[in-house]
């Protein structure tokens, strides 16, 4: 049977890292899950979720590292893996069951025939209430334009390695190609919205004693698309969670909002000279 194992490489992220591991551990074989220097809640939470699942996640306590160790560490990741794919998980990516099992089952059926997949997500603005056209994501793969992202890797791809500074990098084969600019026919676009993504929000609080870093480079202010009332939310927090665990269901404040309402139309005017069209 196809062997399925999942990257994730964090820093400072208690809000979201149960929430992420819980929606997909039921569906892989095993999660790398390595530490860069957290001093907030991370290790304690991944460290109880390894105390619930054993040896299906391996913890590694990796200290602080420069954007150029965050590469070395994801090339010794892939160097470790044998199995013969991997997704690639980050510690604000919280999945929906039906997504990550249709994922897997690919994986598990076509595992030979194709080399990576990809997908789209929600983009959350704000709070877990809101998130951002997809017209302004800025990815594109197989003039696919948006949040999107590729998310799972055949570990057999002859040569494959990782490289470039974190913010630029990415997984190459021999011929020093991107694994999203190889053969077409070979890349699977799964075409649904199949994760929510809180880059944007604040993934970490931080300890009482001291100050965190909380993700000011992409934390955003704006106003953006609502949920309707009867959106239904990734089954990973229904769960029954431990007490160190945030609720996600934290809206907005006033301070946010107001923030939001000044810096919403400046972002519109970037938008229309980069994309063009009226924004939203």
């Amino acid at each position: 049977m196809t062997e399925i194992w999942a990257h994730t490489l964090v820093k400072n992220e208690e809000n979201y890292i149960w929430y992420a591991i819980k929606s997909i551990i039921d569906f892989v074989d095993k999660i790398l899950v390595w530490d860069t220097g957290s001093s907030d809640k991370t290790v304690e939470i991944i460290q109880s979720l390894k105390g619930e699942y054993g040896s299906k996640i391996d913890f590694k306590e990796c200290g602080n590292v420069d954007i150029d160790g965050y590469t070395k560490l994801r090339q010794e990741m892939l160097n470790i893996t044998s199995a013969d794919w991997f997704i690639i998980l980050d510690g604000d990516e919280v999945w929906w069951r039906d997504s990550i099992k249709e994922l897997t089952e690919i994986i598990r059926v076509r595992y030979k025939t194709l080399d990576s997949v990809f997908t789209r997500n929600y983009n959350l603005i704000g709070d877990i209430y809101h998130y951002q056209d997809d017209a302004f994501g800025k990815y594109e793969i197989d003039e696919i334009r948006g949040h999107l992202s590729v998310k799972a890797i055949n570990r057999h791809i002859p040569g494959l390695y990782t490289s470039k500074p974190h913010g630029q990098h990415g997984y190459f084969d021999k011929q020093n190609i991107l694994v999203q600019d190889m053969h077409p026919k070979r890349r699977l676009f799964l075409d649904r919205k199949s994760f929510l993504h809180f880059t944007h929000l604040k993934r970490s609080g931080g300890k009482s004693d001291e100050k965190v870093p909380k993700r000011p480079m992409k934390y955003k202010y704006e106003l953006s698309n609502n949920f309707p009332l009867d959106f239904y939310y990734p089954e990973a927090f229904f769960l029954k969670r431990p007490n160190n665990i945030r609720s996600p269901w934290i809206e907005m404040d006033i301070p946010y909002k107001v923030r939001a309402f000044i810096d919403t139309p400046l972002r519109k005017v970037k938008r229309r000279m980069i994309y063009g069209g009226t924004g939203y």
